[in-house]
């Protein structure tokens, strides 16, 4: 499921998409996708396809949270965990150097 989250990301242009496996620091997710959009319409854009197309295939998210004007949106879908972002909020944030020992399974910049 992780893997299909980046390539719906990649499809839709999301820019640097890093797919993390989270299983040996972190207890209540496997894996966490990290990517970003240029701008809010293509922030939702990606927000809505992942959550499309994983609807389509039963998959429905344990818990959303779904701003545009935050520059942050989540979709959890329990054992992964899809953070998409606009570029100053993943800057302020810094999600990828908060897990950084998390292992880097995907990177696409």
């Amino acid at each position: 499921m992780a893997r299909k989250v980046v390539e719906v990301a990649s499809a839709k242009q999301a820019t640097d998409i890093v797919l993390l496996d989270t299983r040996e620091v972190c207890n209540f997710a496997d894996y966490f996708v990290i990517c970003s959009g240029d701008s809010d319409r293509q922030i939702k854009a990606v927000y809505d396809e992942i959550e499309h197309l994983l609807k389509k295939d039963g998959i429905l998210p344990h818990h959303h949270e779904r701003t545009v004007d935050s520059g942050w949106l989540l979709l959890d879908f329990s054992d992964v965990i899809v953070h998409i972002f606009a570029p100053i909020e993943r800057e302020y944030y810094q999600l990828d150097k908060l897990w950084s020992q998390a292992s880097t399974l995907v990177r696409i910049q």
